[in-house]
């Protein structure tokens, strides 16, 4: 049997040698195309038959079938020793999460803009000891510490975490290991900016578009904008003075922004109609019609007026009106669309798939619009978009934090067919990009569009230390310190018994 074995793995290994000799002189041939010359340079080197390798022990084969794959650790062995926080000063507040591991290798990822460290930190002796390139396991372990809002950011940071470890231990891009990429750069919107008359937010506007080169833009359309015109507003000055109450003292419940749509009873007005589209007509007019614009923070009105307001504005061809009611009214959303031609989009405060579903199942929205960091990370977010393109509703993405999850999201957006546009809410933020220094060779930003990373593992980014410190948020000013207190786990966790 041996020596049978021995004249077999001495023919396939002739027949290697004659092949690799005929590859070879084809890809010398002056006439093979460029096309052909790359597949079969991939060929020779990518591949290995199996009777080449019968001559070779076990653990020979196994070296010579991954010498080829690019890492940074021993994958299988990788563990999560520790997780620590640094909250930056961006949008008020946003911690970055740091998750070390056993080989000296970590990941970064983010808390939402404006959320608890805490609810990352809580997490932490769930995880511990786990292999971070076990993302979908661990991710079930904790995602039940998650819930709608800024709630979901601790758990999205956690997953964001991992997946830039393991893409640094295979050494893969975070997008490689969703499948592949649609797209090399990821088109960006952001605010519309304002000025002290028309002709300087012109310029601006001009300057956003030309210089910068944002091709989307997104404007606030509020009632607050009308507020203080007479005439426009039912209703309204019981709840200006609510809303007074509620800067000064910030846990007074009965406000007019922690009231729900359906139980204000604020109606607009035909007047206030009118001043409202005057608003919509000027900013169309400075930006001009090639560039879509979204709208947002309408304020607290019930669907009857949000149809009402959405047929008026409908012939300046807005690309969507986002969060005209609260996101949990999926039959309410249903008919706002049936209602009005003008795309409707919502989703930035949903977290899972399953917040989603029923929004898309009904067709009730024609985007949907999660942030990253409170939908449950990369990979939940990859599957939100793919189950409302297999709908038929496209994808944009809700984003203000940091550098970090911004390339989370561009990852993510990669590698996601039905993607619209992701949000930069910090473009004239000057030290906002200088928080992370790129691995790769692509900036982070160029001309309104960020370059996906082809050239660097996971999320492809390193803080810059320096100027991260500089720009911690004053009441929480440590640096990734120690964070023993959280080591223990003091509960069970189980769902069901």
């Amino acid at each position: 049997m041996k020596s049978i074995l021995k004249q077999i793995s001495e023919k396939e290994r002739l027949r290697e040698e004659a092949e690799a000799q005929a590859i070879n002189a084809e890809i010398s041939n002056p006439r093979t195309t460029s096309s052909r010359r790359n597949f079969l340079k991939k060929t020779a080197f990518g591949g290995i038959a199996l009777g080449g390798l019968m001559h070779l022990s076990i653990e020979d084969t196994i070296a010579q079938t991954t010498s080829k794959v690019q890492r940074a650790s021993s994958p299988s062995d990788l563990k999560i020793t520790d997780m620590r926080t640094a909250k930056t000063a961006v949008m008020g507040g946003t911690a970055i999460v740091r998750i070390d591991t056993n080989q000296g290798i970590y990941g970064l990822g983010e808390v939402r803009d404006a959320a608890d460290s805490r609810y990352a930190l809580m997490l932490k002796s769930r995880i511990l000891g786990e292999n971070p390139c076990n993302v979908e396991k661990v991710f079930k372990i904790i995602k039940q510490f998650g819930y709608h809002g800024r709630q979901g950011g601790g758990v999205s940071a956690v997953e964001m975490a991992m997946w830039d470890l393991c893409g640094k231990a295979y050494g893969v891009p975070v997008w490689q290991l969703l499948g592949g990429r649609y797209r090399d750069r990821i088109r960006l919107y952001a605010d519309t900016p304002e000025g002290d008359n028309a002709d300087k937010q012109r310029e601006r506007i001009r300057y956003r578009i030309f210089d910068q080169g944002y091709s989307w833009l997104k404007m606030d359309l509020s009632v607050r904008s009308i507020m203080k015109i007479p005439g426009t507003l039912v209703n309204q000055s019981y709840w200006a003075e609510n809303d007074r109450l509620m800067r000064e003292k910030n846990d007074f419940f009965m406000t007019y922004g922690r009231t729900l749509h359906p139980f204000t009873q604020i109606q607009i007005t035909d007047k206030g109609l009118e001043e409202m589209a005057k608003i919509v007509a000027a900013a169309r007019d400075l930006i001009g019609w090639e560039t879509p614009i979204f709208t947002d923070h309408f304020g607290h009105f019930d669907y009857n007026n949000g149809i009402r307001l959405g047929r008026v504005l409908e012939k300046y061809r807005l690309a969507s009106m986002e969060d005209v009611i609260a996101w949990f009214y999926p039959e309410q959303w249903k008919k706002l669309s049936d209602a009005l031609e003008t795309p409707l989009m919502t989703g930035e405060d949903i977290y899972l798939l399953d917040g989603f579903r029923q929004l898309i199942d009904m067709r009730a929205v024609d985007i949907i619009h999660p942030d990253l960091a409170s939908s449950g990370g990369i990979l939940e977010t990859k599957k939100i978009g793919d189950y409302a393109e297999e709908h038929g509703i496209a994808m944009a993405m809700h984003q203000a934090g940091t550098p970090v999850s911004f390339m989370a999201n561009v990852h993510c957006a990669a590698a996601t067919q039905n993607f619209l546009a992701l949000e930069h809410h910090s473009v004239d933020v000057e030290w906002w990009e200088s928080l992370v220094k790129m691995t790769g060779k692509r900036p982070i930003i160029e001309k309104g569009y960020a370059p996906v990373p082809i050239d660097s593992p996971g999320l492809g980014i390193e803080l810059n230390e320096d100027v991260v410190k500089k720009h911690l948020r004053q009441d929480e000013p440590g640096y990734f310190l120690p964070t023993p207190e959280w080591d223990q786990r003091r509960s069970a966790d189980h769902l069901w018994s």
